[in-house]
């Protein structure tokens, strides 16, 4: 955005929080100034241009189970899982090959060639099997010479294998950083996003430089989603990392373009049920992209009910499309929120201590004004509060590792 640009967007600031009463600004005044803030980074009118990504994607990668453990009926099996749980109708759509199913040589014409040994049928059938169940197909390359595991990369083949995910069908491409040339993620990348732009087919195209080149500031031009971490690891302290460091960037993610702090590890079994439940509630309200990292075809109660939990799935895919964040912490007990449409707020009261604890939000901490009336909606409880709250509230009693998620809808202020 231009200098003319920036000072029109502040003005528009300053012109609605003048409107707003007692100079205080509302919760319609919080959701403007998002918006506004976005543009100031350039969010909004250079985001990439190809009509996906208005919400954060949702679906299932291979990566954090199954490794390279991967063939075609596994990829088939998990389509199935996918409609057979809920899953697909929660909003879960991508069913994601990750590293390892190409042959580790191309063909003479120096296409990529599907492992005959795990893939016999090639991606083209599976991408239809999965089209069939009303699913989308996802692939993975490397804007490398070799992925990380040893496949051939796209770096210098970038056009021949865009046109060549494009005509078997799919959907999404997740592209990674591995055995690279030594420039810049920001060089590599866009050749990529270019040579898919041409294929004029719609491709998601997840950027996976493990936030090394801090791709919130170039990439919200060049794919839908950017890791902002390293390598999520199933347990506590990993993911606790990849949180923080996604938090940084909230303020450059919007519709169109996602910060990524990696894929989920729920049910992978490092975790405990509740530190899983907060897992995911961060991730829906940091509008980080849903991919299910765990065996989908083998799932215990505990691990779909928080999968499928649709009123938190529903926070993450909001219109509004603005990050929530840390807003204040006392030690290991934190306040997470962000705004959402129809001027209503997400809390998340996180305890990331070893023993229960009491937990309060201010309202000017969330960014409601201290007069603001609201009545309170328990998203993992599925209650409404009895009554409404105006300046704070408080859960007591919030367990060790614990979330209590909650839904404000203002009546008032």
């Amino acid at each position: 955005m231009n200098q003319f640009g920036n000072r029109n967007a502040l003005v528009l600031i300053l012109l609605y929080a003048l409107s707003c009463s007692k100079w205080e600004l509302t919760s319609s005044a919080r959701e403007r100034m998002a918006i506004d803030h976005r543009m100031l980074h350039g969010r909004g009118r250079n985001m990439l241009q190809n009509g996906l990504g208005s919400t954060p994607q949702m679906g299932w990668n291979s990566w954090n189970h199954f490794g390279c453990q991967i063939d075609e009926s596994i990829i088939r099996g998990t389509a199935d899982a996918m409609v057979s749980t809920g899953l697909s109708g929660a909003g879960y759509t991508y069913i994601n090959i990750d590293d390892c199913w190409a042959e580790l040589s191309r063909d003479s014409g120096g296409n990529l060639v599907p492992r005959s040994s795990t893939f016999p049928s090639g991606i083209n059938a599976l991408a239809d099997y999965v089209h069939g169940k009303g699913l989308k197909l996802g692939i993975y390359s490397d804007a490398g010479y070799e992925t990380c595991q040893g496949q051939p990369g796209s770096l210098g083949h970038e056009g021949k294998d865009a046109s060549t995910f494009a005509s078997w069908g799919v959907d999404y491409l997740k592209y990674d950083n591995c055995n690279n040339d030594g420039t810049s993620p920001e060089v590599r990348f866009p050749v990529m996003r270019d040579a898919l732009l041409k294929t004029n087919s719609a491709l998601f195209f997840s950027l996976c430089e493990w936030g090394v080149d801090n791709p919130a500031t170039w990439a919200p031009q060049v794919g839908n989603s950017w890791r902002t971490t390293g390598d999520i690891s199933d347990n506590w302290s990993s993911m606790l990392s990849n949180a923080d460091q996604n938090n940084a960037w909230a303020s450059y993610a919007g519709p169109g373009g996602w910060n990524d702090p990696d894929m989920l590890e729920v049910g992978n079994g490092g975790m405990t049920t509740e530190e899983y439940r907060s897992h995911f509630s961060i991730w829906a309200l940091m509008k980080a992209p849903l991919l299910i990292g765990c065996d989908i075809r083998n799932l215990d109660s505990d691990t779909l009910a928080i999968l499928g939990e649709k009123e938190v799935i529903a926070v993450n895919q909001d219109s509004l499309g603005v990050q929530g964040s840390k807003v204040s912490s006392q030690g290991n007990l934190e306040v997470w929120a962000g705004a959402l449409s129809g001027n209503r707020v997400a809390v998340v009261l996180w305890n990331r201590g070893g023993s229960a604890a009491d937990i309060t939000a201010n309202w000017g901490d969330i960014g409601l004004t201290s007069s603001t009336t609201v009545t309170v909606r328990d998203l993992w409880a599925h209650q409404n509060w009895p009554s409404k709250y105006e300046g704070s509230l408080t859960v007591s009693s919030v367990c060790s590792h614990c979330v209590s998620m909650l839904l404000l809808s203002p009546t008032s202020g």
